[in-house]
């Protein structure tokens, strides 16, 4: 038998890339991950009254993170898409924009711990410290790991390593990029929106940090 492209040498009995099918089951060892750092949290809120607590999410500061990391999936999957045409530079142009757009990201998460620090907030501080923090943190690490992978997937492709032929590979990545963030929208969701619900005022506080951060207040 003949194959056409590379891909079909990794196919297994389940039809299945192989390395499709360890980054499922790689994906699914991490939902129990984060889905274990959630749950921890959620056990423990209110368990350590002592130093800072909810009332310090920057809730319209993280909306404006949350929408920069859902704007880079959508730019992954442009990227996919570009190289499953074989349009070379359109790929490595969103590649980079999912790379930046990362970056930003993480970017707006160092400073919502500058401010976390500010309030007195570290791991040490209490229970909230603790696993918020650690949560948070632990998926930042994911987040950066992604923008490497991306920043080498790029770099590759100019040494004709990645290609339309073995396009698999950014789809491979596009599966991580879009699992983090389908974290990150479950943790601000239930840990950020759920954990502000009745401090009103606060958000109304952080909108205005917000506006000053990009520059529109």
């Amino acid at each position: 038998m003949r194959y056409v492209s590379g891909i079909d040498d990794h196919r297994t009995s389940t039809g299945l890339d192989n390395r499709k099918l360890l980054m499922w089951a790689f994906l699914g060892s991490d939902v129990m991950f984060f889905g274990t750092l959630i749950a921890t949290h959620l056990i423990y809120t209110g368990q350590s009254l002592s130093g800072p607590q909810e009332e310090i999410l920057n809730i319209p500061v993280t909306s404006i993170s949350t929408f920069v990391l859902l704007m880079s999936s959508l730019a992954m999957v442009l990227a996919l898409a570009a190289i499953q045409r074989g349009n070379m530079g359109s790929f490595r142009f969103w590649t980079v924009a999912v790379a930046l757009l990362g970056s930003i990201f993480i970017g707006f998460q160092m400073y919502e711990f500058a401010e976390f620090k500010h309030y007195g907030l570290v791991p040490q501080t209490n229970l909230f410290g603790s696993t918020f923090l650690i949560m948070t943190g632990f998926h930042g690490a994911h987040v950066t790991l992604g923008i490497i992978w991306l920043w080498t997937i790029v770099f590759s492709s100019y040494k004709g390593k990645i290609n339309q032929n073995n396009s698999i590979q950014v789809e491979i990545a596009g599966l991580y990029w879009h699992f983090v963030d389908i974290v990150w929208i479950v943790i601000f969701g239930v840990v950020y929106l759920i954990g502000a619900y009745g401090k009103e005022g606060h958000v109304v506080e952080g909108a205005k940090h917000a506006g000053q951060l990009i520059g529109i207040m």
